[in-house]
This record gives structure tokens, sequence and C-alpha cells, in this order.
């Protein structure tokens, strides 16, 4: 056991040996420590065995050392003997180097110089080339500033974009390049600053100058028009194009706000216009710049709503019309001036530009002006009473009408807005000539017209279609039946047809329509204008009863001129009155109206000049005998009425008749209530016997046909119902009548039994008072009591005709 821990012992600390003398000097102290741990005294023959190892190298050493000793010497030998040749050696080297460093150092000056031009070349070659790489940006950039200054806009944003996108990002590393780039932006937020200002100089301008633009426009539209007309007229075929644009001797010039400005040549007109179109008058560059700076921005949607904004804008502006546009006819062609200049300003903006305005934006800025439009037309044309200005109105809106349809704007509704304005123009028309009408009257004599030579008669004929065989043969002078009004109201008829025609004029409407219209308008001329005054002059109280007369016969010749009326409107026209849906004149009716309200005029004055001339009466109502001859007043009437009838021969029918029989019985009517005065309460007998005369003059003058055409006793049966009642009363036939009293053969059928009853009464009251003493008479009592039994009787009858 003791051997076998021995050699274990021995192995160890040879192994330990190994590791010492193979390991690194700082990790021993581990494996010396691992000699203490083991057994005791163990380190003791560890050291033996370590001395034993460094002796063994020691041997070793001494063995190699003495093995390689004459080596050594021998190499210490041999450079003994080279030590002096290297001293030499050294002294040439040292002398060599010396002379070396003496002659090399001019070439090394040379050369440092060289070395240093050579970093300058290089150094320059590299500026070179990053200037030139600089260069373009720069020069770019004063392009941009150059274009800035010189307003182009959109040059200098494809510039800015060229330096984004190429120039900047090659030199981005320098700092010049990344204050460009900073300054783009600001840039680009200035040029959109500066051409919205530019649009809204624009927008501007041509706000308050498009009525210059539209005032071109119409008066092309409306020359265009005169030529198709003409060429129409030749050629029989013909259509509306779309007008251009001209300034006679004019030049243009721009200004900043984009408005072409006129200037005067000092010319004048030549046949050979200069042909403009919308851009020729207008400057749009600030719109189209405006767009495309907008569109390169991508902000061009923005620019599109703001456009159409103001535009909306400036249109309700344009269309608000002054509030004395009807009081002339420049303020309708400033206000139809002022729209059209809009409208073909949105037509070329449409139709120059890609999407800015659609044909949809146009369509609805249209529909919004043409109701306003309508509506402003419609109650300013409300306020015209001038059918010349409503006539130059209506010009107007043709012209407005047909400016605008040539830029493709539908104008159906101001076409059916001018029938409306033609209903104002013949309102208008109509109070002109009622006006006219009144004053023909008002001047008129009413008298035939005489005619002293034939220049003179024709010269009537001329202007009225009077034809009558007998006055024809007449010797000169002579008198045609009507009187100076009647030519005058033909003429004026005529006149108000003509002015009613040019109403029709370029409505683009066909002959029958138009035919149609003057066939109306005439009608409402004779219905209700001409009907109208003649009903006021008929009614006017200075208007006597040879005024009357003469007023039927002038309504009689105007009557029969209808049919010529008829002929001119269809010589107009070209219209036959054939023709199934032709409108008739109302003439016929008018006249008659006319006349019969002169006829019942006639009787009204002739019965009011009977009761002027019954107001004089004065009867002595309790006087005992008659004069014996008729009364004053009456004999005064019949005089009138005698020379009042010699008038009436002139009237046409049956008129005169009616007018002695409707005075005749007015004045037996009045005569009779004159009798029968509740006011009057006695008469006498001598009363009774003037009455009677007066009623026999009455029966005088009827019988002595004051007016030819009564049968008979005819005139005379007006006065009936008085020569039974006196006859009556002057016979005293009172039992006769109350005999025969119902019976048809009756001498008295046409006393009313309470008509004789008052008279009696009114006479029975005279008898009282006159015969106080006279009552002891027999036979006036006897007559007393007779007149008593009458009115007893009379009272009976009445009393059973009340029942």
């Amino acid at each position: 056991m003791a051997e076998n821990e021995t050699l274990e012992c021995i192995t160890e600390h040879e192994r330990i040996l190994q590791e010492i003398e193979s390991t690194d000097t700082a990790c021993v102290g581990p494996t010396l420590r691992s000699i203490y741990d083991d057994q005791p005294n163990a380190h003791k023959r560890f050291m033996e065995k370590l001395d034993a190892r460094i002796r063994n190298h020691d041997r070793e050493i001494e063995k190699m050392c003495n093995f390689h000793h004459q080596g050594f010497v021998d190499a210490i030998t041999e450079l003994l003997k080279v030590r002096a040749d290297a001293e030499k050696l050294m002294c040439q080297v040292t002398d060599t180097n010396r002379r070396l460093q003496e002659a090399g150092r001019e070439v090394t000056a040379q050369t440092e110089e060289v070395i240093r031009c050579r970093i300058q070349q290089r150094n320059m070659a590299t500026t070179v080339e990053k200037l030139q790489l600089c260069i373009p940006v720069l020069e770019m950039y004063s392009k941009l500033k150059e274009q800035l200054e010189s307003k182009r806009y959109y040059a200098a944003l494809k510039t800015m974009e060229q330096l984004e996108k190429v120039y900047i990002p090659r030199v981005s590393q320098y700092r010049f390049c990344q204050i460009m780039a900073e300054n783009l932006p600001r840039l680009r937020e200035e040029i959109k600053e500066i051409s919205m200002s530019d649009l809204k100089d624009f927008l501007e301008s041509i706000r308050k100058h498009s009525d210059k633009v539209g005032e071109t426009a119409m008066r092309q539209a409306q020359q265009h028009r005169t030529f198709n007309s003409a060429v129409a007229k030749q050629a029989s075929t013909g259509h509306y194009t779309k007008p251009v644009y001209s300034l006679n001797g004019r030049t243009h010039t721009h200004t900043h706000n984009g408005l072409m400005m006129e200037e005067d040549s000092g010319e004048e007109e030549e046949a050979d216009e200069e042909v403009l179109t919308a851009q020729d008058l207008v400057d749009f560059s600030p719109v189209y710049r405006c767009l495309h700076i907008y569109t390169v921005l991508g902000d061009r949607e923005t620019f599109e709503n703001y456009y159409r904004k103001q535009r909306k804008k400036q249109a309700r502006l344009v269309l608000q019309p002054q509030a004395n546009m009807h009081e002339t006819v420049e303020g309708y062609r400033r206000y139809f001036n002022q729209i059209v200049g809009f409208f073909v300003v949105e037509d070329h903006i449409l139709h120059a530009t890609r999407g800015l305005v659609t044909r949809a934006f146009t369509d609805e800025l249209w529909n919004m002006a043409l109701s306003k439009i309508i509506a402003v037309l419609r109650t300013h044309s409300s306020y015209c009473d001038d059918p010349d200005l409503v006539l130059e109105l209506k010009n107007l809106i043709v012209i407005f009408a047909d400016t605008l349809q040539g830029y493709g704007f539908p104008v159906n509704r101001l076409f059916d807005l001018l029938f409306e304005v033609r209903d104002q123009y013949n309102e208008t028309l109509l109070k002109k000539w009622a006006l006219v009408f009144r004053e023909i009257f008002e001047l008129d004599n009413y008298s035939p017209i005489p005619v002293e030579t034939e220049e003179e008669y024709k010269l009537v004929v001329s202007r009225f279609p009077f034809h009558d065989a007998e006055i024809e043969k007449q010797d000169f002078p002579k008198k045609l039946p009507m009187s100076q009004s009647v030519p005058q109201i033909y003429t004026q008829v005529k006149e108000f047809i003509y002015a009613s025609l040019k109403f029709s004029e370029s409505l683009h409407r066909s002959s029958t329509e138009i035919d149609d219209m003057l066939r109306k308008s005439t009608n409402l001329l004779l219905t209700r204008t001409l009907s109208s005054c003649l009903q006021n002059l008929i009614k006017k109280p200075h208007i006597g009863l040879t005024e009357l007369v003469q007023i039927i016969i002038n309504t009689t010749h105007l009557e029969q001129a209808c049919r010529y009326l008829e002929e001119f409107i269809t010589n107009i026209t070209n219209v036959s009155p054939e023709t199934v849906h032709t409108t008739r004149l109302y003439g016929l009716s008018t006249f008659k109206d006319a006349r019969h309200a002169a006829e019942g005029e006639i009787y009204t004055k002739l019965n009011q000049k009977i009761d002027e001339f019954i107001q004089l009466a004065d009867y002595e109502w309790g006087m005992a005998e008659s004069d014996g001859r008729a009364s004053g007043y009456l004999m005064d009437l019949i005089n009138f009425l005698r020379s009042t009838f010699q008038v009436f021969t002139h009237l046409p029918g049956k008129v005169a008749q009616t007018a002695c029989m409707s005075a005749c019985k007015h004045l037996s009517t009045s005569l009779m209530q004159m009798l029968l005065d509740t006011e009057l309460k006695q008469i006498s007998m001598g009363a009774i016997q003037q009455f009677n005369l007066d009623v026999i003059q009455c029966e005088l003058f009827a019988s002595s046909e004051p007016v030819p055409g009564f049968q008979g006793d005819t005139l005379q049966l007006a006065f009936i119902d008085l020569r039974q009642l006196l006859d009556l009363f002057m016979v005293w036939d009172w039992s006769t009548y109350l005999a025969d009293y119902g019976q048809p053969t009756s001498k008295y059928l046409r006393v009313n039994p309470a008509t004789a009853l008052a008279l009696l009464e009114k006479m029975k009251d005279t008898s009282k008072k006159n015969n106080i003493f006279s009552q002891f008479r027999k036979n006036d009592r006897d007559k007393q009591k007779l007149i008593e039994t009458v009115v007893k009787q009379l009272r009976s009858l009445v009393n059973g005709m009340s029942s």
C-alpha cells in the first residue's frame, strides 16, 4: 500500500511539474495550491522533486552551452574582423547620405511644389465639377425669378417642377439649394394669390363692361337677322347661324384687367366690317392662366368652384334691373346688353376650356336667368303706358332671344313672354287710340262734310270708302252725309292695324296666326275702345239732338265700312277670309250698339226737352173760361218738335218714326200727369177747356205727319187717353160712360175709372168753393148731386177693380 501511495504521489508531482512548465505564470497559483491540499508533508516531497527537476535542466543547459561555445567564439572572432570594415562602410554611407541629402534638397523642394500644384489642380477640377452641377440650378432659379417678374406664372411653375425633380436633388447637400427648396412652396402660394388676384380683377372688369360685349353681340345679331331677312326674300330659304362680332372703325388694346378697350380711329364706318370673335373683344388670358396654374398645383377643383360661385353671384347682380328701367328703352337695352355679355363670356369659357364650366352649369345659369328675366319683364312692362316703348321693348326681346339662341340657349319661353307683352302692347295701343278717338269726337262739328270741288271729294273718298250714286250725280258744292270724324276714325283704325302689325313682325309666326292677332286686336279696338268712346260721347251733356242724329248717321257709315277693314287686313296678311279659323270683325255689333244707344239717348233727350217745356206751363186751374187759344209753352214745344223732326228725316230706318211716337207718348203722359198731380187740388171747367185746346194742338201736330211713314192716325193714338178723358168731362156724358163701361165698343174705353174719379173730385171741390151762394139754385143743386152720384159709382168701379 505504501508503495502504491508513493507511486501515485510521484506521478502527481510529475504531472504538476509538467503543468507548471507548460502553463502560463498567471495560472500557477491553483496548481501550487493543490500541492498543499494533498497529503501532509507532500510539499516537501514536491520541493525535492522540483529541485531535482531544476538540476536536471541546469545540466542540459550546460551541455548545450558546451556544444555551441566554439561556434560562438568563432562568430565573435569573425565579428571583430568585420568591425573595421563596418566602420569604414559607415563613414562611406554617412558621406554618401550627406552628399545625397545636399543633392536632393532642391528636388525635394520642387517635388513639394509639384505636389501642392497637383492638389490645387485636383481641387479646381473638383470645384469645376461641382460648379457644373450647381450652375444649371442657379440658371433655372434665375430663370424662375425672371418669369415671376414678367408674370409668366405658368412657365414659372414648370420651372419650379424641374428644379424640384431634376436639378436640386443633384446638389441637395449645399445650403443654398436647401434655401431654394424651402422658398419654392412660398413662391407657389404667391403665384396662386397673384393669379387669383388677376382673376378677381378680370371678373370685376368683365362685370362692369359686359354691357359693351352684349351691345356688340346684339348689334351683330340684328345685322345678321336683317341680312338673313334680305336673303330669305330672294332665296326663300335661310336659317340663323351663330353671330360674329365687329367693331366699326375701332382699334383694340389690352388692359391689365383683361378687357379689350376701344380707341376711336376717327374713321367712318365702311361697308366691309372687321369680323371679331369674343376673344377679340375680351382678353381671357387671366382665366386661362389661373386655370393652368391651379391645374399644375393640383387644386383645379378649388379654382372651378370659386369661378362658378363668383359667376353665379355676378349673374344675380346682372339680373337685377334698375328701378326706373321701364321709363326708357335705354334702360331695357343696358339690361339686355349686360345679360348677353355675361352669357357670351360663359359660352366662350365653355368651349375654350375643358371643364371649367360645363353645359349643365351654363344651362342651370340660363334657366335661373330666364326665370328672373321673365319676371322682371312682366313687372316692368306692366308699368309701361307708351306703345312705342313697348314696341321697342319687343324688338329688343327678339334681338336678345335671337342672339342667345345663336349660342345654343333655349329661348322659347321668351317668345311665349312676347305674347304677354303683345297683350300689354295692345292695351297701351287701346289707351292711346282711346285718346285719339276722344280728340276726334271733341273736334268734330257733327255736321255733314262740305265738298267744294272734285279734288276735295276724291280726297275724302281716298280716306274713307264712301260710294253713293245719288250724291256723286250732284253738282259741286255738295255735302256728304257723314261728319269729319268718320274718315278720321276709319283712318285711325287702319293706323291701329298697322301699329298692331308692327308687333307681329319677327315673332316667327305664320301668316294665319298674324292675321288672327290683327283681327283680335282690331276687335278689341272696335268693341271696347271705340265702343266705349261712342257710349261716353253719347252720354255727354253737351251732345244735343242734332249731334246724336249725326252720330247715328256716322255709325251707319262706319258699320258699312267694316267689310273694307276686313279686306284691308286680308291684303296685309294674304290670308283668305274664307279660312276656317279666321276671326271675324265685330264692328257691325259695335256700331249697332252705339247706334241703339244714340237712339235711346235721342228718345231720352227729346223727353227731357219736352219736360223742360212742360215745366214752363202756367195754367190757371181755377179760371172760369178758357182764353180761346192754346198755351204759349205748348205752341213753342210743338214748333220745337217740328224743327227737330225735320232733322230726323236723315236718320236711317224707323228711328225718326220711333222718336216721334216716343215724343208724342211722353207728351201725352206728361199732360195726363199734370192733370192728375196730387198737389193739384182743384180744377175748374174753364181750365179743362183750356187744357182741351192744348191737347187739340197736340192732335193737330200728330195729324200733320211731322215724320213720314205713319199709317192713318197711328200717331194721334198717342193722345187717345187724354182725348177720351177730356171729351167725357167736356160733354159731361157720365151716363154713357157708366152704361158702356167695360164694353169693347165703349166710347170712353181708354178712360180709367180711377183717373176719372181723381179728376172729378178736383172739380167737385172747385164747385163747392165757387158756388157757395149758388146752392140755392136748382140747376146747381142738381149738378152737385149728379157729381156726388157719379163719384160714388166711380168709387164702386175702382173698388171692384181692386178686389
